[in-house]
């Protein structure tokens, strides 16, 4: 855990969130700023900086947050969505403890 680390604080309870799923490895909740009718974050419990901080160790984690991403998106209503891992300053990484987006619902976003 990092002290000043707003997703450690969210992980130990300091601060609230709109939790949607939680275990040991794991905490899920909605965006405080959605960009979509459904927007939600998975974040490690673990404090990693990034995806670029991932190494072989991570890969049962990496692997469990992708494939919880279809399971909440469906029981949060989603046919479809999008997930985004913002990894560093230029690729828009706001908050450095790596963590998963997922959002949909919305016929606004952008095709890549």
């Amino acid at each position: 855990m990092s002290v000043d680390c707003i997703f450690c604080k969210i992980v130990k309870g300091d601060i609230p969130s709109k939790k949607i799923y939680e275990d040991d490895d794991l905490i899920a909740f909605h965006d405080i700023h959605p960009i979509s009718r459904v927007h939600f974050l998975i974040v490690p419990k673990l404090h990693i900086e990034s995806l670029a901080g991932c190494e072989a160790q991570h890969q049962a984690l990496l692997g469990k947050m992708l494939l919880l991403a279809p399971k909440l998106a469906k029981e949060q209503g989603l046919i479809g969505f999008r997930t985004m891992i913002n990894t560093g300053r230029e690729g828009g990484q706001e908050v450095f403890h790596l963590h998963l987006h997922v959002f949909g619902g919305s016929d606004s976003l952008p095709r890549v």
